[in-house]
């Protein structure tokens, strides 16, 4: 995920903070919708995790000139943008349980 992305997930989750506090903020006019912004997200980890699987196939195959430090840092890379993702996923699953163990 890139800092933009990130930047405008965390802008969002500020937004829903504020609202579910009774605090009146307005959206930005430039947000996305939050499932468009998340899917956007995931689609981009999927992206890297593939480049980095077709960059590791063609090093480990001798088709390209790259060093196998560039190949380990996208693999790094990869690593670390699933494992971001593992945690968003995670709070929200948080989130959703709270919500549903609210009472009315």
């Amino acid at each position: 995920m890139s800092n933009m992305n990130i930047d405008q997930v965390l802008a969002q989750m500020r937004v829903l903070r504020d609202q579910a506090s009774s605090n009146k903020v307005e959206a930005p006019d430039n947000s996305a919708d939050f499932s468009t912004l998340l899917k956007q997200s995931i689609d981009q980890v999927n992206d890297v995790q593939q480049q980095a699987g077709k960059l590791a196939q063609s090093f480990e195959a001798g088709q390209t000139d790259t060093s196998l430090a560039e190949v380990m840092v996208s693999l790094q890379k990869a690593n670390v943008s699933f494992q971001g993702m593992v945690q968003v996923r995670n709070k929200l699953v948080d989130a959703y349980k709270d919500v549903m163990n609210m009472s009315i």
